[in-house]
C-alpha cells in the first residue's frame, strides 16, 4: 500500500536551506494533489511573450495562483479574460523561486452550470443528513438473479448495450423493460411511476440506466422525488446514469453505482459455468497480485522520478521564473523612469532658480546701488572725519604744552633733556636750557635757595 506522504516529514533536527524546503514542499503538494478540479473566477490575467498564461482563480473567500503553460494554453478554445467563471484541472504545486503555492493547469473549461451545481450540493447535503446515503440502508445484489427489471428509455443505445451484455454473459436471465422518459420536463414523474411499477413486480434486481449528457440533461436524476422513490424501493437497484465522470443524486441513493449501463449489466450477469467462476477468481487474484506489484513498482518508480527531475519540468520552472523576472524588470524600469523624470523636474526647477543670468542681474542691480551710494557715503565719511579732526586739533591745542608756553610759561631742561620740576633737582651753578613759547634760552642756576652758596665773582 502507498504510504501517507506526510510520514516522510520526519526531519528531526535536520537543517534545510530555503531551496530544499521549497523543493520538499512542492514534492509533497504534487504527491497529495496529483490532479484536481477547481472552480472559480479569473482575475489578474497575464500573457507574457513566452506564450504561458498566468492568472488568479478566486471565489468570495479565497484565491489561488494558476499557471497554464504554452503547450496546454494552445488547447484552450475559449478566450480567457478577467471575471470569467471557469473550471480548471491541474496539480497543486509550488513555484520554488518565490515560494508561491499554485496550480499547474492542463485543462480550462467555462463553468456555466453554477446554479445547478449549487442546487445539487444543497440536495446532496440534505439527503445525506437524513441518512439516505448510509451503508446500512444499502441492499446486497443477488448472486444469481433470474429476473431483472430495466428502468430506462426504450430507444437509444443504452437498452441495446444492456441486452448485449446479458446475451453474452448470462442469456438465461429474463430481462423486462419498464419504459420511461429519461430527459425532459415529464421525465421526473415518469421515472417515479416506473420505479413503483418495477418494484411491485418482484424482480431480483433493477437497473436504472441512462446514457451520458450534460448536467441539465441528467437533471431529472437529481430531483428529490426520484431520490426518495429509489430509497423506497425494496428491490436492490443499480444506478447507471451517464458516463464514468457523471455523478447524480440517484447514484448516492441507489444500492450500487455502476460507471456505465454496460457495467451495471456485468454486475448482475452471473457466470454460466464453474470454470468461468474459477477463471474469474484466478483472474481477480492475478489482477490483485499484479496491482500490488505495480503499486510497489510505481512507488519505487516515483521515488526515482522525484530524485531524477525531468528536463521539461525544470525548463517549465525556469520559464516561469523568466516570466516572473521579466514582469519584475518591466515594473522596475517603469518605476526607475518615473523616479528619474521626477528628479529631472526637480533639478530643472533648482537650475532655473540658480541660473547665472539671474545671479548676474542681482549682482548688477546691487553694483548700481552701491555705485550710487559710494559718493554719498564718501562725502559723509570725509565730512565726519574732518569734524572729528577739527575737534581733536582743538583738544590738542588745549592740552598742548606749547599753548602753555604761549601764555608766558617756560620749561627748564637739564643737560640730559629732562624737565626740571623741583628746585631740589638743580645745583647752584648748573647749566639749564629754558624752552619758551618762542625760542630757547641757556641759563645758569645762581641759587636754588636750598643751601648757602658762594659764587665766584670771576664766573
Amino acid at each position: 500500500m502507498r504510504k501517507d506522504p506526510f510520514e516522510r516529514l520526519g526531519l528531526d533536527r535536520e537543517i534545510l536551506t530555503v531551496s530544499q524546503l521549497n523543493n520538499r514542499a512542492r514534492l509533497l503538494l504534487e504527491d497529495v494533489f496529483p490532479s484536481t478540479w477547481v472552480e472559480g473566477e479569473i482575475s489578474n490575467l497575464a500573457r507574457p511573450a513566452s506564450g504561458h498564461i498566468y492568472f488568479t482563480l478566486k471565489d468570495q473567500q479565497a484565491q489561488v495562483k494558476c499557471a497554464l503553460f504554452r503547450q496546454n494554453a494552445l488547447r484552450v478554445r475559449q478566450s480567457l479574460k478577467d471575471g470569467m467563471a471557469v473550471k480548471v484541472r491541474g496539480k497543486v504545486s509550488l513555484f520554488e523561486g518565490r515560494g508561491d503555492y499554485q496550480l499547474i493547469l492542463d485543462t480550462v473549461e467555462p463553468a456555466g452550470d453554477g446554479a445547478l451545481r449549487a442546487a445539487f450540493e444543497a440536495l446532496k447535503t440534505k439527503l445525506d443528513a437524513e441518512g439516505l446515503f448510509s451503508a446500512e440502508r444499502k441492499s446486497l445484489l443477488p448472486t444469481h438473479p433470474r429476473r431483472i427489471g430495466i428502468v430506462s428509455s426504450p430507444t437509444g443505445a443504452v437498452i441495446r448495450d444492456i441486452i448485449s451484455v446479458f446475451r453474452r454473459r448470462a442469456p438465461q436471465v429474463e430481462l423486462t423493460l419498464v419504459p420511461t422518459a429519461v430527459q425532459g420536463r415529464d421525465a421526473t414523474g415518469q421515472i417515479v411511476r416506473a420505479l413503483k411499477v418495477a418494484d411491485a413486480q418482484g424482480f431480483d434486481a433493477l437497473i436504472l440506466a441512462r446514457g451520458g449528457g450534460s448536467l441539465e440533461d441528467l437533471w431529472c436524476f437529481n430531483e428529490e422525488v426520484v431520490a426518495r422513490a429509489i430509497d423506497a424501493c425494496v428491490t436492490p437497484i443499480v444506478s447507471a446514469v451517464g458516463h464514468e465522470t457523471d455523478v447524480s443524486i440517484a447514484d448516492f441513493v441507489a444500492d450500487v453505482r455502476a460507471p456505465t449501463p454496460s457495467a451495471a449489466a456485468e454486475l448482475l450477469a452471473p457466470h454460466s459455468a464453474d470454470l468461468a467462476q474459477r477463471l474469474d477468481g484466478l483472474e481477480r487474484r492475478l489482477i490483485l497480485f499484479m496491482r500490488q506489484r505495480l503499486q510497489r513498482d510505481a512507488l519505487r518508480l516515483e521515488g526515482f522520478k522525484r530524485r531524477l527531475r525531468h528536463p521539461g519540468e525544470r525548463l517549465l520552472q525556469q520559464s516561469q521564473r523568466v516570466d516572473d523576472l521579466e514582469q519584475r524588470l518591466v515594473r522596475a524600469i517603469d518605476r526607475r523612469l518615473y523616479e528619474r523624470h521626477e528628479r529631472l523636474a526637480r533639478l530643472d526647477t533648482r537650475l532655473g532658480a540658480q541660473h547665472p543670468g539671474r545671479t548676474l542681474s542681482l549682482y548688477r542691480q546691487r553694483l548700481e546701488h552701491l555705485q550710487q551710494r559710494l559718493p554719498r557715503v564718501m562725502q559723509d565719511a570725509l565730512k565726519s572725519r574732518s569734524q572729528q579732526l577739527l575737534g581733536l586739533v582743538q583738544t590738542l591745542n588745549v592740552v598742548s604744552p606749547l599753548a602753555t608756553l604761549g601764555r608766558g610759561y617756560s620749561i627748564l631742561l637739564d643737560e640730559k633733556g629732562r624737565a626740571v620740576r623741583a628746585a631740589s633737582q638743580t645745583q647752584p651753578g648748573q647749566r639749564l636750557r629754558a624752552k619758551l613759547g618762542d625760542g630757547e634760552l641757556d641759563v645758569r642756576v645762581e641759587d636754588n635757595h636750598l643751601t648757602p652758596t658762594t659764587l665766584s665773582l670771576l664766573d
